[in-house]
């Protein structure tokens, strides 16, 4: 199951683990994401929402 968030579609990001003498060795950021019952077209569907997206919808309802 990938990693991406199914309202965003914001996916990892990549990078370096820099050690204390710098050297590289590389490493993901992985999206924080939740299962979530959403209503999609009036049905209650469980979708991977990223914690970000799911604070956003829940600020605009309210």
């Amino acid at each position: 199951m990938s990693r991406i968030c199914a309202v965003t579609g914001k996916g990892p990001l990549s990078g370096n683990n820099r050690s204390d003498s710098l050297r590289a060795t590389r490493r993901r950021w992985n999206v924080n994401l939740q299962k979530v019952r959403v209503m999609v077209d009036g049905k209650e569907k469980t979708v991977r929402m990223s914690a970000r997206a799911l604070r956003t919808l829940k600020s605009q309802q309210g």
